[in-house]
């Protein structure tokens, strides 16, 4: 008798259980929902910021972008420009971290996978304001990572004020974080699967559904609502035949080299920058003048490089034309990156993935035929996703951005043969991603915040 009580109890408890959960997810749903307009509104007025200090530093006319700016100015301005506004981000990071208590986790990242959820709201708006004067200044850097940082520090608040346990809580942050990357780049699906693929690094429902919903409300608030366009305007990609897909892999190779290399230039960057006996502003006053004077041989290493990403995909450019501003622009970005400026590298490596399939495409066209290849522009949209799968060990999420963007199917199979043939090759070569390593360092950071804690108390 008791033991057919016990087996009916579960049941009824199952059943009360299941009608609490539906509650439960109905709330969550709603709550992402929310969160979904917020991101996107955070993302909003970064931009609108962004904009605000383009305009005022041209003068009062509105720049088509960072290399429009640049243009428009003498030589000794693009010279000094990236040095001032460096050394104003550096002192505003600096005061920042002397003068505000830390609060929670640095970045979204270390809030979604090793924290509580909790991002401090004085802290993100010191870092968006160095930011703002970085990238408005010229620093090769991309501006999805303040944007999406915003995004996620409004999650942040809401789950707070909403007293959410920390379980709740990080995934909340998480789809304020999905909603700033879909905000950023017009990409609802790679914006989920971004969170889902390198934060957790791992696809389940449980996850994916809300960082779907929050997407998808992001993306309608930027396209339908303010009239945002895409990043990139793809071409139609042109796909001729069947057997051109190895000369994808072959990109595919070349990007998975490509990308540890890349990656380790960074890295060495951030090292020499640090051996610097020099203050935070005063390295990033340094990294800005150093981006002048690449300036002042080529305008187009300033800023994220859309314009220019957009000029090789719609363009006949010279092989000797990419390879220059190639060449610049990686330095360009290490020396941005490598003296603390804040700013995504996502972009950046779009950059250089484009740059480096143009050159592959133009190389083929030198020894195939004329008419029997894709245009020189279908390889480098394909060589955006492969570098990007091989820096992010992200493959699935590089291969549907770039889909997203084109709109086109045709784009996939090589797309598909490139990406995968990238991801293995760099991740054999260079077993850590490019937010890996970030997440690393954050960790380390949080363990000698405290340590130095207990130690104070002591």
């Amino acid at each position: 008798m008791d033991k057919d009580l016990k087996i009916r109890k579960p049941a009824w408890a199952r059943r009360a259980r299941s009608a609490l959960l539906a509650e439960n997810l109905t709330v969550t749903l709603c709550a992402v929902g929310v969160i979904g307009v917020l991101g996107a509104l955070a993302t909003v007025v970064f931009r609108e910021l962004l904009g605000w200090t383009q305009m005022v530093l041209s003068g009062g006319d509105i720049p088509q972008g960072m290399v429009s700016l640049a243009r428009g100015l003498d030589a000794w301005q693009r010279f000094l420009m990236p040095a001032v506004g460096g050394a104003i981000a550096g002192v505003i990071l600096q005061s920042a971290t002397r003068w505000l208590p830390r609060r929670g986790a640095a970045d979204y990242m270390e809030a979604i996978s090793i924290g509580r959820g909790v991002i401090g709201f004085r802290q993100t708006v010191a870092r968006s304001l160095s930011s703002i004067f970085s990238i408005g200044s010229g620093a090769s850097i991309g501006r999805e990572g303040p944007m999406v940082q915003l995004a996620a520090m409004c999650s942040s608040l809401t789950g707070r004020y909403l007293v959410l346990p920390p379980r709740h809580l990080r995934l909340l942050v998480a789809c304020g974080a999905t909603a700033g990357i879909t905000a950023a780049y017009n990409a609802p699906i790679a914006g989920a699967l971004f969170i889902s693929e390198i934060v957790y690094g791992v696809i389940s429902t449980a996850t994916l559904v809300p960082l779907a919903v929050a997407s998808v409300v992001a993306n309608i608030v930027t396209r339908q609502v303010l009239h945002y366009d895409a990043v990139f305007h793809m071409p139609h990609f042109d796909f001729v035949s069947g057997w051109e897909v190895v000369n994808y892999q072959g990109l595919g190779l070349i990007a998975g080299l490509v990308a540890p290399q890349f990656l380790r230039f960074l890295d060495l960057s951030r090292a020499a920058f640090r051996r610097l006996p020099f203050r935070l502003w005063a390295r990033m006053a340094l990294g800005g003048l150093i981006v002048g004077a690449l300036s002042v041989l080529n305008p187009a290493v300033w800023g994220n490089g859309y314009s220019v990403v957009n000029s090789m995909l719609h363009t006949q450019w010279a092989w000797q034309a990419i390879a220059a501003i190639l060449f610049l622009k990686v330095l360009a970005t290490a020396a941005s990156v490598g003296s603390g400026a804040l700013g995504g590298v996502f972009t950046p490596t779009l950059f250089v993935g484009a740059a480096l399939g143009a050159l592959y495409g133009n190389a083929l066209q030198g020894l195939f035929p004329a008419g029997s290849l894709s245009a020189v522009s279908s390889y480098a949209v394909v060589g955006m996703g492969a570098l990007l799968a091989a820096t992010t060990h992200a493959p699935l999420m590089s291969i549907l951005m770039i889909f997203e963007m084109t709109l086109s199917y045709e784009v996939m199979l090589p797309l598909m043969l490139a990406c995968m043939t990238g991801y293995v090759i760099a991740q054999r070569i260079r077993p850590e991603s490019v937010y890996a390593k970030s997440l690393a360092s954050n960790r380390m950071a949080r363990r000698m915040t405290d340590l130095k804690d207990v130690r104070s108390k002591i």
